[in-house]
């Protein structure tokens, strides 16, 4: 067989990452329409990928959040895109390269993207990959945080403690921008095709 190279498997998982990335950014501009949801599975070890040293610790490979009800401050960069999540009750934050996802998955209309990990031509300006590695050896990171301990998913209504008065969950643009608790991170396995 002739080698590839034009390497079109590359090019398709990059324009697959701009694809969640466009998702997304639409998202952060306006929230989430009708029973849209996402779950986002990401390589903990990858460069640029920010979060506490507990959640790293817990999480030592794969990591999947779930976008729903009790998000906050969804933004996007040109490479990154970064979230307030709640783990067991403690407002945590996550910047996450695009080049770092493994699988985006919207159950509500069964769409699914997997990704090869490594494999993009991406390169993540020095900047990012700096902030991730320096966020792994901060140990301050480590006190100001608690690890997660939900393990399922949550699709029920948001309890009161993740909606303001008017009854909207924490992750409505139309409502405060403020920690609600409930993150669920969950693995994508269960919805990947068996063969």
């Amino acid at each position: 067989m002739p080698e590839d190279l034009i390497r079109y498997d590359i090019i398709i998982q990059d324009a697959l990452r701009g694809a969640v990335k466009k998702i997304l950014t639409e998202v952060a501009r306006t929230g989430l329409p009708g029973e849209h949801h996402f779950y986002i599975a990401f390589d903990t070890n990858a460069p640029g990928v920010r979060i506490s040293q507990r959640l790293r610790e817990r999480y030592p490979q794969e990591m999947t959040v779930v976008l729903q009800h009790q998000f906050w401050d969804l933004t996007i960069t040109d490479h990154t895109f970064e979230v307030g999540l709640s783990f067991g009750g403690v407002p945590e934050r996550l910047l996450v390269p695009f080049a770092a996802i493994k699988g985006f998955f919207d159950p509500s209309v069964q769409f699914a993207l997997e990704f090869e990990p490594g494999k993009t031509a991406e390169e993540l300006p020095a900047e990012v990959v700096a902030a991730g590695d320096a966020a792994r050896t901060l140990s301050d990171i480590d006190q100001m945080t608690t690890p997660g301990t939900i393990e399922t998913l949550n699709t029920e209504t948001p309890t009161a403690e993740g909606a303001d008065e008017s009854g909207k969950s924490a992750g409505d643009k139309s409502g405060e921008d403020k920690p609600a608790t409930g993150a669920d991170v969950v693995s994508l396995d269960a919805f990947r095709k068996k063969n």
